[in-house]
């Protein structure tokens, strides 16, 4: 796969990416609650991605769900890992019909598609469907992670870009860029414009595990990372002109 296209590749459009993968934490769909999803938070996210889309952007969705149940920490807990992670991948299910449901809502045409099938609830993740679906102006959410225990959503993330043909994956989170520390908790944090995908794994900064920066390193695949507290801000990061650190 190639790297990220030039601001001239955007065209009289100004986008400089043009098919995007937006990885979503369940932490951002539950707002300042402890716990579950906070509605008004999914629409604010799908008013973000409708823009986009009107914008010209082809968009697929990844969500965690870690708002609901993080297979880890039950697992810390004595539960088996398989069996926590899935129950883990069932929590990102309900946050997909969420932002499904908010999207059609915003009058943007949208599909849940799941890597674990379940056609009473939502689609099953196939290949060809899902990239038809992209190429008829829907926009794809993914759910159930790659529908094996073991691999975050991060990681789902990278897999699903790739066999997307993303020129890039964007990951939403509650800072403006990587840090070499928690800004929230050291203000002295230093912040990164760029990074290769090497620092990242060498620095073993916590943006995304170790194996989904491998994975976009060995396909090209440029990863970005902003925040998604700012309304709009993902339309600014496709045009090139928003705060965000980019690692390729």
């Amino acid at each position: 796969m190639a790297g990220a296209p030039t601001a001239e590749a955007g065209g009289a459009s100004g986008l400089v990416y043009k098919r995007l993968l937006l990885k979503l934490s369940g932490e951002a769909l539950m707002g300042k609650a402890g716990f579950g999803i906070d509605m008004d938070v999914v629409e604010r996210l799908a008013q973000d991605i409708a823009e986009a889309v009107a914008a010209g952007v082809e968009i697929a969705v990844v969500v965690g769900g870690g708002n609901i149940f993080r297979g880890l920490a039950g697992a810390a807990k004595g539960m088996e890992r398989a069996t926590a992670d899935y129950m883990g991948m069932l929590a990102t299910v309900m946050n997909a019909l969420a932002l499904e449901n908010a999207l059609e809502r915003a009058k943007v045409p949208a599909r849940a598609l799941s890597a674990i099938p379940m056609p009473t609830v939502c689609e099953s993740y196939v290949r060809p469907k899902a990239l038809r679906h992209m190429e008829e102006g829907r926009v794809v959410v993914f759910a159930a992670g790659t529908g094996n225990p073991f691999f975050t959503t991060d990681t789902a993330a990278t897999l699903r870009a790739i066999e997307m043909d993303c020129q890039a994956v964007a990951k939403a989170t509650q800072v403006d860029g990587v840090y070499d520390s928690d800004p929230r908790k050291n203000a002295g944090a230093k912040r990164f414009d760029r990074l290769s995908y090497a620092e990242v794994l060498a620095r073993d900064l916590k943006v995304m595990d170790g194996a989904a920066i491998a994975l976009a390193r060995d396909n090209g695949l440029p990863v970005i990372v902003f925040s998604i507290e700012e309304p709009g801000n993902l339309l600014k990061v496709l045009r090139g002109e928003g705060r965000a650190t980019v690692i390729e």
